[in-house]
């Protein structure tokens, strides 16, 4: 067996070598670079990156997979090189630096469902000052958004019990607006029902499908049969209407407040910490000062690393991945759109250049927007 030091020391000689090689191909990479700046080329040349990487897997013998994953960080890299030179995503650029970073307040703003539900009291939070607009469906807040009805929209994408509003990032990826800001909010529900009712009287409980499952050991627990409805404001509204003894709704403390009913028990959802982070769409850029969440959408093909030579990006710049979404492509078999968001403001150049470069190099690439979260 070898002795540890004498690996090392070898290991040092074969490092010393390498890297005067990797800037040495670097400089290779800028030379290319000049060539394709003066040429009109682009930087991205997918048939010869797969040549390279087919050869360097054969060449590299029972390390072939590492030896193509190493070539593929370094191509990264050169294309990187490249973007920089060339000047790449003038034109998101020069969205950015227009952006306005003030939004303002008094204004319409548009929410799922009815007064006391959660998207209102979300709505109120981030707008105080704002006229809160009630809407049917998720589809009508971006609909709304759309033909200039309101300013904003506020909905919710994920909660920290139930997990991910999937109908919502589907609306998000069909329409591209921006997000322009976020809010988590602490979600405690109530069970409640009529002035009459009280708690052993209850066998049905109404409530939104969402809060089924951030309450679902509770409901376990006390034998209520669930019936799902648009939202729990409405919940609360159909059980003040309905004038059933039997029949109770978990909802907010606001809405059993706004619809006069009568609490029967209180902080009943299964996590103590259940939060839902809600977010603000809208047709113009806002990019706050303190913005410090980076939200991004693209395609990608169903086939081995395309999602892993992306993320890759992401950890070679020390930016942290803090969401990612997949959603499939209707009519496009085994093609995905991916919902990103990582930490990061567009005004450093690292996370300018990123977006930038994969804008110029990625299908569907869409900047969602640079925001800071409440």
């Amino acid at each position: 067996m070898r002795d540890l030091n004498e690996i090392r020391q070898e290991i040092n000689e074969i490092d010393e070598q390498l890297v005067k090689l990797f800037v040495r191909r670097m400089k290779c990479a800028r030379d290319v670079g000049e060539y394709k700046k003066a040429n009109g080329i682009p930087v991205l040349n997918e048939d010869r990156e797969k040549e390279i990487l087919d050869r360097v897997f054969v060449e590299g013998g029972e390390y072939g997979s590492y030896t193509k994953l190493l070539y593929s960080d370094i191509m990264e890299l050169s294309r990187a090189l490249q973007h920089n030179m060339i000047g790449g995503g003038k034109e998101l650029r020069n969205l950015i630096s227009v952006a306005e970073s003030d939004m303002p307040d008094n204004v319409r703003v548009a929410f799922q469902g009815i007064n006391g539900a959660n998207g209102h009291e979300a709505a109120l939070k981030l707008f105080p000052n704002g006229e809160t607009v009630p809407c049917k469906t998720f589809e009508d807040v971006f609909t709304a958004v759309e033909n200039n009805e309101v300013s904003f929209g506020v909905l919710p994408v994920e909660n920290s019990t139930a997990g991910s509003v999937s109908a919502v990032y589907d609306l998000i990826l069909k329409h591209r607006f921006y997000i322009v800001g976020a809010l988590d909010m602490k979600i405690d529900y109530c069970l409640c029902g009529l002035k009459q009712s009280e708690f052993s009287d209850i066998e049905m409980v109404r409530t939104h499908p969402q809060s089924i499952s951030q309450c679902e050991n509770y409901l376990a627990k006390n034998s209520f049969e669930a019936i799902p409805c648009a939202n729990t404001a409405v919940a609360a509204r159909d059980v003040a209407r309905e004038k059933r003894l039997n029949v109770a709704a978990i909802c907010s403390y606001k809405a059993c407040e706004e619809y006069g009913l009568k609490i029967l028990d209180n902080h009943i959802q299964d996590n103590s910490h259940n939060t839902t982070r809600f977010i603000v769409i809208s047709k113009k850029l806002y990019i706050p000062d303190n913005a410090d969440k980076i939200s991004l959408c693209f395609s990608l093909p169903h086939v081995s690393g395309s999602l892993y030579s992306v993320l890759c990006r992401f950890n070679s710049l020390g930016f942290n991945l803090t969401k990612i979404e997949s959603r499939p492509i209707e009519g496009k078999g085994f093609e995905y759109l991916f919902y990103l968001d990582f930490t990061g403001n567009v005004r450093s150049e690292d996370a300018v250049g990123l977006i930038c470069r994969m804008s110029d190099e990625m299908p569907g690439f869409s900047f969602l927007g640079n925001y800071s979260e409440m």
